[in-house]
């Protein structure tokens, strides 16, 4: 039996013996983890060993067949590949101010905290001066840094990415493990999945995930800090 509850404030998201299956493939197995406030934190693991899986689970966008989430009440994540069709005509500003609707409510008009959380996500991710260009306009940097500044336009206090930095120039990479840190640093739990050398290298925290199951830095396992753990 699956049991979702909300997590307490210096747990922002936990799974406790989590199991995810589909039919007869099992793609987590009996999986432990912790999310800490205040740290950024990576799943690292070869392709298959059910990294997105895992961070679906947190999301909340995965039922799990077996265990126990808990996650925090406001919740940003970041999917690798985005599912805005490139037909639709949206502007950047538009995309990130989706995201601040989180702090008003669906289709309410943006108040004054809630315009000013666009505009310095818009800033932080230097896509402020693309703010009216389509974004079916954007190069792939471009449209992965829309996307966290979405993310961040809701101040949510569980911010998750999957493969944040892949494909990108190293700019925007850059940028966007600049501002992992930065929102770990305001207090924010910060989890992501990738391969980005730099970015495990930056962690708080990596998690090695194979097979479906945590062999490393899984709940209550505090050393498995930056550097300690190859991806």
């Amino acid at each position: 039996m699956t049991t979702i509850t909300a997590a307490a404030p210096s747990s922002p998201a936990r799974l406790l013996g989590v199991g995810v299956s589909f039919g007869e493939r099992v793609a987590l197995t009996d999986v432990d983890l912790d999310v800490p406030a205040g740290a950024l934190t990576v799943v690292a693991g070869p392709n298959g060993a059910g990294k997105s899986t895992l961070l679906e689970v947190v999301a909340g966008v995965r039922v799990p067949t077996s265990g126990t989430r808990t996650a925090a009440s406001t919740i940003a994540f970041v999917p690798q590949r985005t599912s805005i069709p490139d037909g639709l005509p949206v502007t950047v500003r538009d995309v990130v101010t989706v995201g601040a609707w989180g702090r008003v409510g669906r289709w309410r008009p943006l108040d004054r905290r809630a315009r000013a959380a666009v505009d310095e996500a818009l800033e932080r991710l230097h896509v402020a001066d693309l703010a009216h260009r389509p974004f079916a306009a954007l190069s792939g940097g471009q449209r992965q840094r829309t996307l966290l500044a979405h993310g961040l336009a809701r101040g949510a206090d569980l911010l998750l990415l999957d493969e944040p930095t892949t494909g990108l120039d190293a700019v925007s990479a850059e940028r966007i493990r600049v501002t992992l840190l930065d929102e770990a640093a305001r207090g924010a739990a910060v989890l992501a999945v990738s391969h980005d050398p730099l970015l495990l290298e930056a962690a708080h925290r990596v998690v090695r995930l194979e097979a479906g199951r945590v062999v490393r830095g899984g709940a209550g396992d505090v050393e498995a800090r930056c550097g300690t753990v190859a991806s």
